[in-house]
C-alpha cells in the first residue's frame, strides 16, 4: 500500500470543492489546491494576507516580490481580484464571509478540535495567524494532513495533545490515506486503495466507522 502524495491529496480536495465557493488557503498542502480545480468551475480562494481571487503560483521567472500568500510563498491573481489591508482581510474570516477554510494540521480529534499552530518541543515560535478566526467564522472546516507522524504516532486521535485551535470546528478530514468526515464521530467515507478498514484503524487514534458506500480513494488519471 502506497500513501498518496502531497499533490494527490490536494487534487482529490480541489475536486469536492463547490463552484463558487470562497475558500481560504491556510499555510503548507493547502497552497497547492488552485492548480487542481476542475475546468470550468469558479473557486475564489482567499489568502488571510489581504488578497482575494488567488491563481496558481506563477512561471518560474515571472515572480512579484510584492505578491506572496500567506506562507510568503510567490502567487498569481485572477482576473477581479482585489487586494486589502490584512485587518479587513481578518475581517472577512470570522464574519461568516468564508465557504471553506482549508487547514494545515498537526492532530484532529474525534469530535473535530483543531490543533494546527504549535507543537510540543520543536524549538519554533508558534504563529496562529488568522487559523482561529477562520476556525470559528467559517461555514464549515477541511484539515488537510498527512494521516501519521513521520514516527508513525496517529494525528487523528480521541483527544488532541497540543493546544487547540478551536474546538468542534473541523468537518472534514483529508489525508493520504482516507478521506473522513466528522459527523457524530469519524465517518470514513474513502480509503486509499490497497488499505483496508482494520490496517486504517490501527493507524487511527480514536474510533473509526466506515460508511456504507465507502469507497477507494480518487486521484488524478
Amino acid at each position: 500500500m502506497t500513501g498518496l502524495s502531497r499533490e494527490q491529496i490536494t487534487w482529490r480536495v480541489a475536486q469536492d470543492l463547490p463552484d463558487g465557493a470562497y475558500v481560504n488557503l491556510g499555510i503548507g498542502l493547502p497552497t497547492l489546491v488552485p492548480p487542481f480545480v476542475p475546468s470550468g468551475r469558479e473557486i475564489v480562494f482567499q489568502s488571510e494576507n489581504g488578497l482575494l481571487g488567488v491563481g496558481p503560483a506563477p512561471a518560474p521567472g515571472a515572480e512579484d516580490p510584492q505578491l506572496i500568500n500567506a506562507g510568503k510563498q510567490p502567487v498569481t491573481l485572477l482576473p477581479g481580484a482585489s487586494i486589502s489591508s490584512h485587518s479587513d482581510s481578518f475581517l472577512m474570516m470570522p464574519g461568516g464571509h468564508i465557504d471553506i477554510p482549508l487547514l494545515g494540521a498537526y492532530q484532529v480529534s474525534e469530535r473535530g478540535d483543531l490543533a494546527n499552530w504549535m507543537t510540543e518541543g520543536d524549538g519554533k515560535p508558534p504563529g496562529v495567524g488568522g487559523a482561529m478566526d477562520l476556525a470559528v467564522g467559517a461555514k464549515q472546516v477541511w484539515a488537510l494532513m498527512e494521516h501519521t507522524t513521520r514516527k508513525g504516532e496517529p494525528r487523528i486521535l480521541e483527544r488532541c495533545t497540543y493546544e487547540l485551535t478551536a474546538p468542534r470546528c473541523v468537518t472534514r478530514i483529508y489525508t493520504n490515506l482516507a478521506m473522513i468526515e466528522v459527523r457524530d464521530g469519524l465517518l470514513v467515507r474513502e480509503i486509499v486503495e490497497g488499505l483496508d478498514f482494520a490496517a486504517l484503524q490501527t493507524l487511527t487514534g480514536a474510533a473509526i466507522r466506515l460508511a456504507p458506500d465507502c469507497r477507494p480513494m480518487r486521484t488524478a488519471a
